[in-house]
């Protein structure tokens, strides 16, 4: 049996889950509503604070499945409880970031600046000029737009210059040496 998809999942209270046909869960919180159709194999039940799921045989692919599904169902709890956030670090001479409205734009060395809308689900915070922080329900949904923003001008290994994450560590290079 898979060790993530034996242990089951609490549900806080404030927090109501429902499964429908076809393997529908969705999950409701004070953060918002996140619904996801899950695998046909995988059987997700609700027993008041607490959700199982199991699977009913030992393929292979069903026990991958069996631990996928526990996660994904888990982040979603874990979404509309506490949500998700990721911080981003805009390093370079010049370059910086600011909120204006519902739209983040950043300076980031180009000719023009570089603007993100944020989205309903998405929120972006902007404490200070170089770092960003995005956050929002859905796991999957943060992880997307952070990777979309870093996108925009990534880190370059002589500098430094660029958006990185937080926690993200750049390996720098050394640059030419003048040989004769």
């Amino acid at each position: 049996m898979s060790r993530i998809g034996r242990s089951p999942i609490a549900v806080p209270s404030g927090v109501e889950v429902r499964v429908a046909e076809g393997n529908v869960v969705t999950v409701k919180g004070p953060k918002g509503t996140l619904s996801r159709t899950l695998r046909p194999e995988i059987t997700v039940t609700v027993d008041g604070a607490v959700i199982n799921v199991t699977r009913p045989d030992d393929l292979p692919q069903t026990r991958a499945y069996h631990g996928l599904t526990r996660s994904l169902v888990a982040n979603m709890v874990t979404g509309v409880t506490d949500g998700f956030k990721k911080e981003l670090e805009v390093n370079g001479v010049g370059y910086r970031a600011v909120k204006d409205g519902t739209r983040l734009v950043m300076n980031l060395g180009y000719s023009h600046q570089v603007i993100v809308e944020e989205t309903d689900e998405i929120k972006i915070e902007v404490p200070a000029t170089n770092k960003v922080i995005i956050s929002g329900a859905d796991k999957q949904a943060v992880g997307q737009f952070a990777a979309d923003v870093r996108k925009k001008r990534p880190p370059e290994p002589y500098k430094g210059k660029g958006i990185k994450y937080a926690n993200e560590v750049v390996r720098r290079k050394e640059g030419k040496t003048a040989g004769k």
